[in-house]
């Protein structure tokens, strides 16, 4: 399983989400202080969770 890491900014295109206040909160907190913005923390998490659902149906 690969561990989730807090990614530079990639190449992005747009896209309108609502998260909990409290979501957007704990992120926010993790990535002050770091070169990275909201959505490339989302990205590489929906990146991360999308690797472990297909090792899931490899098992």
């Amino acid at each position: 399983m690969r561990k989730f890491r807090i990614p530079s900014v990639p190449p992005t295109i747009n896209k309108c989400i609502r998260f909990p206040n409290d979501v957007v909160e704990e992120v926010e907190i993790a990535i002050t202080g770091k070169q990275c913005t909201f959505s490339a923390f989302v990205i590489e998490a929906v990146r991360v969770a999308l690797e472990n659902l297909k090792e899931e149906e490899n098992v």
